[in-house]
């Protein structure tokens, strides 16, 4: 995702800009989709079940792994992921592209919480042997 914002953003004023903004705000919503059903399955790992992106950020947020303000960023994520996918307006357009790479990083920060979290779950304990 980030390369195809890098990509944009060299093509600002040049005819083909709007493609390339267009493409990294699709791969951004592949992304999320994919984040937030990651998401879904660590939840369940942890007993809990949710049945929608902004539950199961909820459920993230309780449990602590990220903090208050991160939660929120999340939450406004999925308001501007909706708004891609169910309306289009250039002034939303740019309004998205201009916060993809933060929202990567947020992503990114997240699945590695999610990462380090299992690897805990999945390491032998003292005097257990693995099968």
């Amino acid at each position: 995702m980030e390369g195809a914002c890098e990509e944009a953003q060299r093509r600002r004023g040049r005819w083909e800009y709007e493609f390339f903004r267009d493409s990294a705000i699709q791969r951004f919503e592949f992304t999320f989709e994919l984040f937030w059903k990651a998401l879904k399955l660590f939840l369940a790992r942890e007993g809990r079940i949710c049945s929608s992106p902004r539950a199961c950020i909820r459920e993230f947020f309780s449990l602590g792994y990220v903090e208050e303000e991160e939660a929120r960023e999340l939450l406004e994520m999925v308001t501007f992921r909706n708004l891609t996918v169910h309306t289009y307006q250039e002034e939303t357009a740019e309004e998205v592209f201009r916060r993809l790479t933060g929202y990567g990083r947020l992503m990114r920060k997240a699945l590695e919480r999610m990462r380090e979290e299992v690897k805990k779950d999945e390491a032998p304990s003292p005097g257990k042997s693995r099968r």
